[in-house]
This record gives C-alpha cells, sequence and structure tokens, in this order.
C-alpha cells in the first residue's frame, strides 16, 4: 500500500470500545485515515457512532452485520471491537472471505484456547492480511519507558515481575454480556490478558505453570439479570512460573476505586529494579550497587499522541502502530501478534482454572486439554 493512499476502516462492534477506536481513527486523518462502516445489530450503538461520525464529518454505511459488512468491499481495514464471545466467528468470517481485510481484533483474541488456535491456522493461510491483537498496555508511556529499560539491560537477567492493578469495576455494556464468564472466559482472560502480556514481555519468557487464587467477593452480588447472578470473580492473586526462571504475580482488586495508581508494575533484574506507575505516568529505577539514594525517576510522556483516551494514550499509538505495519506490509509485523493474544489467553484459562480446581496447572495442560 502507498504511503500516501487513503487506508478505509470499517469498524464491527461500535459499542464503548468501537466509539473509542472511532474517535482514535480520527485523531490519525491526517495519516490518511478514514472511517467509511460499521456493523452492529444494537441500534443504540449504532445512532451513538452515527453520531459521532457526523461530527467529524465522515459519512458512514450502516450495516446489523459483519458479514454484510465485509461482502461491501467498502474497507481495507477492519477493527473487531464487538463482545468477546463474538470474536471468533467474525475472525474466521473475516479470515476466510474472499477479500483480504487487515484486522486489529479487540482482546481477548477469543474466549477459548481452542477458538483462539483455530484463528491462528486460519490465518497462516492468509498471508495477504495482517492481524494484530489489541494489547494496547505495552504503548502506555510509562510502561513503554520500563520496557526500554529492561530490554536496554539496565536490571540486568529479569527474576521478578509483581503486577498490581486496582481499579472500579467492569463497566455496563450492552446487554450486560461482560457480568457473565461464558461471554468473557473470566476476568483473568478478559481483564487480565494484559497483564500476562506484560509479564511475558518484562520477562522475555513463556509460561510453564500457574496457581491462582480469586472469588467474587464485592461486586455485582446483588445482580441478577435473567434470573441469573453475575459469576465473574472482582479479586484475585496469581503466581506464573516462566521457562526461564523468572517468576511472575498479579495482584488483581476491582473494588480498589481508592486508589492513586490502577497500575503499578515491579520488574527486578539481578542487578537492579524498576517500577512503573499509571496514570501517575512516572518511572522509577535502581541499581543493586547504589542503593535507594540512586533511584531515578521519570515522568515520562509520548508527545506523538493526540488523543488521550480511555487508556492514556495507548490506543492512539496502537493505532499508529498498526497503520505503519499496513503501509510497509512484508516489512514490519504487528507488535501484538496472534500468538501473544493466544498465549495471553491460555495464561487466563490456566489461572481460571487453578482458582477452580485449586492447585497449580501446567500451561500445556491448558493447551492439551483444548486440543491445541
Amino acid at each position: 500500500m502507498a504511503v500516501n493512499e487513503t487506508v478505509k476502516y470499517g469498524i464491527i462492534g461500535v459499542g464503548m470500545m468501537g466509539r473509542e477506536h472511532l474517535i482514535n481513527l480520527h485523531h490519525l486523518r491526517t495519516q490518511g485515515v478514514v472511517v467509511v462502516c460499521i456493523a452492529d445489530p444494537h441500534l443504540p450503538s449504532q445512532q451513538l457512532a452515527l453520531e459521532l461520525a457526523q461530527s467529524f464529518d465522515w459519512p458512514l454505511k450502516v450495516f446489523s452485520g459483519h458479514q454484510e459488512l465485509l461482502d461491501s468491499g467498502l474497507c481495507d481495514v477492519v477493527v473487531v471491537s464487538s463482545p468477546n464471545m463474538t470474536h471468533y466467528q467474525i475472525l474466521m468470517d473475516i479470515l476466510n472471505h474472499p477479500k483480504p481485510h487487515h484486522v486489529l481484533v479487540e482482546k481477548p483474541l477469543c474466549t477459548t484456547v481452542a477458538d483462539c488456535r483455530k484463528v491462528v491456522n486460519a490465518a497462516r493461510k492468509r498471508p495477504d492480511m495482517l492481524v494484530q491483537v489489541g494489547l494496547e498496555y505495552r504503548y502506555m508511556p510509562p510502561v513503554a519507558k520500563l520496557i526500554e529499560i529492561v530490554k536496554g539491560g539496565t536490571l540486568g537477567q529479569v527474576k521478578m515481575v509483581a503486577i498490581r492493578e486496582h481499579r472500579f469495576p467492569f463497566l455496563v455494556k450492552v446487554n450486560n454480556w461482560n457480568r457473565f464468564n461464558s461471554n468473557t472466559g473470566g476476568t483473568l482472560v478478559e481483564k487480565c490478558c494484559h497483564s500476562f502480556d506484560l509479564m511475558r514481555l518484562f520477562a522475555g519468557a513463556n509460561p510453564v505453570c500457574m496457581m491462582a487464587s480469586g472469588a467474587i467477593d464485592v461486586n455485582h452480588k446483588d445482580e441478577i439479570y435473567d434470573g441469573k447472578v453475575p459469576d465473574i470473580i472482582d479479586n484475585a492473586y496469581v503466581i506464573v512460573e516462566f521457562d526461564n526462571g523468572a517468576r511472575g504475580m498479579l495482584d488483581l482488586c476491582m473494588f480498589a476505586e481508592g486508589s492513586k495508581n490502577e497500575q503499578e508494575i515491579s520488574v527486578v533484574g539481578h542487578t537492579g529494579k524498576g517500577e512503573a506507575f499509571v496514570p501517575e505516568s512516572v518511572v522509577r529505577f535502581g541499581s543493586r550497587m547504589e542503593g535507594r539514594d540512586g533511584v531515578q525517576t521519570l515522568k515520562t510522556e509520548n508527545r506523538l499522541i493526540k488523543y488521550e483516551g480511555l487508556h492514556h494514550g495507548s490506543s492512539y499509538l496502537e493505532h499508529l502502530n498498526f497503520l505503519s505495519a499496513i503501509r510497509v506490509k512484508g516489512a514490519k509485523t504487528p507488535a501484538a501478534d496472534l500468538n501473544d493474544g493466544l498465549i495471553s489467553v491460555a495464561m487466563g484459562v490456566a489461572a481460571q482454572l487453578s482458582i477452580e480446581k485449586g492447585r497449580f496447572v501446567n500451561i500445556e495442560e491448558v493447551l492439551d486439554e483444548h486440543n491445541c
């Protein structure tokens, strides 16, 4: 694709996150980006997206289903931001469509390991298409800076990665789809695939086994939908052992609105330690040799960000990087690829299974159990 050629986008699923993608893409309009069509069966979501697009002076073709959008031939790139449980069928329809569409799919890739694997296998048959998974936390300025510090060797060989995510409860989504494990894959898939993806990046390794403890202790207990009480956990501790000897720990709490930071990340190597804080946008790092007095504190920013949005500018940078990969197709691969999406889901599934069984779960057990 020529550098100055207009790239036409379609968005499948224009609920809260789909409209967030629409706004981000509008802020990329000077890069030759335009959204030309959307698909969503939910009329109120359609209407809200249309109103947004009208304010951007972007005329949209509206479809009720994703197949009609694909068959229209209107777009070059598809953003999939529909509910988690719909990802698998939509992705398979995109990958099996005669017209190639590059794809940015929101996390999680799918809700099960088996479905992720089928998508990965289908994508191998479509070298004419790029698929990126929306694991955008890696683009948050303090996280990106800590990744740079770790990869630069400043901390030595990474031994421990701890991620604390203390935040507000899950937001209300269309038809309350995100209140049930069967729709989301479970909290440790839906929410924590981000954290597991970051652990892999920092550790530079793949997971071997996992142990988790978690429950639904505070949130959603007084809610009932179609006679059913939500079953999504609202807090957990997860321990991860990696194949290079590094260890990870996740501390998740979704009733912790009284927190200064939503994410606090600690990476300790054999010679130093680094930390990142979001949304404070601060990074600290120091060495064992220099001790506490030698710890440096950096306020991080990325001047490329034109829209902060819901994820501290990371969605904007995610789109910017994916657009770059599209324009130089073959010379650059997506930053978060299908394997990253698969492994992050497998880690979440293993952690959920560990809570259910009350024991360590080997990652291969999860993959084997799902015929992968």
